[in-house]
């Protein structure tokens, strides 16, 4: 396998990667019209995280991390490394001595379609890791690979530089060009949430505030008392 590394792609804007950082994962998904998400096998190895960063692009050869080593040298401040492989595989790609040599270079966590390792070491080191397995076996250096190229992970197309947002609910990406548009829909997500939060604590339910009494009431559905419910069951 014949690789690239690509260097210096295109980057989504600081301010909106910050800004998206302030959203949960859902709130940016569902200000996307409910795209971008990772399946929901990919999980992180810590809790009560959150993190946003620039995407920096791996695909690797399965039980091989010689790619993410060349990785690290594109990455910089701000990014999420994100790695994937050319088959399923739950091999420990990735671990603590890499979780190092990032968090030396500004990057804020790791997002992995395969196994990762060192777990705790990680969490200790305080370095974010979302991945689809945690395992201790171990890799070789042996095949080439690209960086910085669009990649493939659970159906959702993730390209250098645009945007990842991680937390204890999962992975979404941000196409780059769209960061700006996500960012203000989010914002008007959060701000109608925030009144429906309100309108709640005061009592009211879902079925008013959404007027879902008429789609129950389309739907068929009716409503009786116990007794009524119950009446042809009694001898």
């Amino acid at each position: 396998m014949s690789g690239v590394v690509v260097t210096n792609p295109p980057k989504a804007a600081a301010e909106d990667v910050e800004a998206l950082a302030g959203y949960g994962v859902a709130t940016v998904s569902e200000a996307m019209g409910r795209t971008g998400l990772l399946g929901p096998e990919i999980r992180p190895v810590q809790q009560d995280v959150r993190i946003a960063g620039t995407a920096v692009t791996v695909l690797s050869w399965p039980g091989d991390n010689l790619m993410i080593h060349a990785a690290v040298e594109q990455c910089g401040e701000g990014d999420v490394l994100v790695v994937t492989t050319t088959s399923p595989s739950t091999d420990g790609l990735f671990g603590e001595l890499f979780a190092t040599a990032l968090q030396r270079r500004g990057v804020r966590g790791i997002v992995i379609n395969t196994g990762i390792r060192d777990t705790q070491e990680l969490r200790e080191m305080g370095f974010a890791a979302w991945s689809r397995a945690v395992s201790a076996q171990g890799t070789v250096k042996a095949t080439g690979g690209s960086v910085n190229v669009p990649i493939a992970v659970d159906g959702q197309v993730v390209r250098p530089g645009d945007v990842i947002v991680a937390d204890d609910d999962g992975v979404v990406v941000v196409p780059r060009e769209r960061a700006r548009q996500v960012v203000e829909a989010s914002e008007a997500r959060e701000k109608k949430e925030a009144a429906t939060r309100a309108a709640f604590v005061d009592g009211q339910l879902g079925l008013d505030r959404y007027g879902l009494r008429e789609k129950l009431k389309e739907l068929g559905v009716t409503y009786r008392s116990y007794d009524e419910y119950t009446a042809g069951e009694r001898p």
